[in-house]
């Protein structure tokens, strides 16, 4: 693997509890954890141009990372949902990522 490529994280012992995932949400300004255990968070856009320039700055970001996310696209909109497939739930993986995605948008 390739010195730039996190390693994934894999087995449960990397499966936040959920005091730890909502800790770590504070941190995260608008992010939500579903039902579900998705760490989510929907972007809005001005125009589709804009759109797709974000899901494609995120689909670098992800392939940077070895951490993929579900993208959900309509005009004007991207959610973003984040879970560790490998974990079983919630990983520090999840929320770094997203802090990332932050730091690239400036939300």
């Amino acid at each position: 693997m390739p010195a730039n490529i996190a390693a994934p994280l894999r087995g449960s012992e990397h499966l936040l509890e959920p005091a730890q995932a909502d800790s770590l949400l504070t941190c995260l300004r608008d992010w939500q954890i579903s039902g579900g255990g998705l760490l989510q968070k929907e972007f809005t856009f001005a125009s589709y141009a804009a759109t797709l320039l974000f899901v494609n700055t995120v689909a670098a970001l992800a392939e940077r990372e070895n951490h993929h996310p579900d993208l959900e696209v309509g005009y004007g909109r991207v959610k973003v949902s984040y879970s560790t497939h490998d974990v079983g739930g919630l990983s520090r993986n999840d929320f770094t990522c997203a802090a990332k995605i932050e730091a690239l948008t400036g939300f």
